[in-house]
């Protein structure tokens, strides 16, 4: 099985296990949520990763770097739904 260069990376592997942590940890937010902060802090949290790895795929450093950017972006957002989740009591 070939391995793609973004799984040797730990900026990559660091977000997946945070996709994980999310997931898990959204199971317990109230269902009314569904379609609210649970599905954009899953969508959120992904995004890291996923542009992390198609970043490394691009072949300028300028096409890469803007990648990086949008993988930084998804992560302010994803800290923005954390603390969100944590002023509703759905997190501690």
């Amino acid at each position: 099985m070939y391995i793609f260069s973004f799984k040797k990376l730990d900026v990559w592997k660091n977000p997946r296990e945070l996709i994980l942590t999310i997931y898990k940890m959204t199971v317990k937010f109230p269902s009314s949520e569904i379609y609210g902060i649970t599905t954009q802090i899953k969508r959120s949290s992904a995004s890291i990763a996923k542009n992390i790895a198609e970043g490394t795929s691009r072949n300028t450093n300028k096409d890469k770097a803007h990648f990086l950017t949008i993988s930084y972006s998804s992560a302010t957002e994803t800290l923005n739904h954390l603390i969100i989740s944590k002023d509703l009591n759905y997190i501690s």
